[in-house]
């Protein structure tokens, strides 16, 4: 370990001391995003078990991302990462702390909502210009909604990219649904999530069941919303994480089940949730503390989302006259 930080020290440091268009400092740079940007590194954030540091970490950690990939524009791995960042930084300590915010301080949460939204664009914009560069055209095929043009070349090796720029784009809708031009542009979205559900129907251990869960289960009916489609994918979601997906739970408790108004399945989703041993998924840790104290939170203040929070006794029977 010491022999490793020592190593990626000296790249850093060699980095830093090389002029611009060193053939040295460009393979350095290379070097720290390789290893910023490796297999494990994510679990850095996403394995820890204090919110705290890592929501405090995270915005020195995104800065040193992004300086990285302005000095190294192509590196794609570098630019998933930072985008990826922003998207996950805008909602776990942005806008899911802001909406448990008290109603007396709706001003700072109007104020954390549209930080959020600018950070679930910025993120989702980084990680477009990377499938730009790899796809020239790409963007403007899908400002024209030639989606199929605009993805068919696309391969499972860009699922993430794809499943970032997607959840990013649509967090922003979902943080501010009375942008009517950002409105118009979801069918994109709703396109890039399509294509990364036809390359893997399993990504990311089911994280793409966990997305369509919120995505047919929030919508009108109208608009495509189905709660019977948000509940075959949650069954998904738990069928490929062996039944230790929190986010699952949390996602159909928090759209179809207040939908229908049904507070025994919305109790019994988050209880669920609850119950888990966050350590049993060690690369998924963060995400189970996080969820759990959101429906502990949820579970406290059914009111705000239930006409009755009690559930009714079966009527006793008459007795004869």
């Amino acid at each position: 370990m010491k022999k490793t930080f020592l190593s990626l020290c000296f790249i850093i440091i060699t980095a830093l001391i090389f002029p611009p268009g060193c053939s040295i400092k460009k393979i350095a740079m290379n070097q720290v995003a390789n290893a910023l940007t490796g297999k494990t590194s994510g679990t850095v954030f996403s394995g820890d078990n204090d919110p705290e540091l890592v929501g405090d970490a995270l915005p020195f950690a995104i800065k040193m991302y992004e300086s990285l990939l302005t000095a190294n524009p192509g590196h794609q791995g570098l630019r998933l990462q930072t985008g990826s960042l922003y998207i996950m930084y805008a909602n776990a300590f942005l806008q899911t702390p802001a909406v448990m915010l008290p109603e007396t301080e709706y001003k700072k949460q109007e104020f954390v909502f549209k930080r959020a939204k600018n950070l679930y664009l910025r993120g989702r914009d980084i990680i477009l210009s990377g499938l730009e560069n790899k796809f020239p055209g790409l963007r403007e095929a899908l400002r024209k909604r030639n989606f199929n043009h605009a993805l068919q070349s696309t391969t499972r090796k860009d699922a993430p990219l794809l499943y970032w720029a997607g959840a990013g784009w649509l967090g922003a809708y979902a943080i501010d649904p009375f942008d009517m031009d950002l409105g118009m542009t979801l069918p994109a979205a709703a396109a890039l999530m399509e294509r990364v559900f036809k390359l893997d129907k399993n990504f990311a251990d089911g994280a793409i069941h966990e997305f369509y869960i919120l995505y047919y289960g929030s919508l009108p009916e109208y608009m495509g919303g189905s709660a019977a489609k948000a509940r075959e994918h949650f069954d998904q979601a738990l069928a490929v994480s062996n039944g230790k997906s929190t986010t699952a739970y949390l996602s159909l408790a928090t759209t179809v089940s207040i939908k229908e108004q049904n507070l025994a399945e919305f109790k019994a989703l988050l209880n669920k949730a609850l119950a888990m041993d966050a350590d049993s998924v060690p690369e998924k840790r963060l995400v189970s503390i996080l969820n759990q104290r959101k429906a502990k939170w949820l579970l406290e203040h059914m009111e705000d989302y239930f006409l009755e929070t009690e559930e009714s006794d079966p009527a006793p029977e008459e007795k004869g006259t």
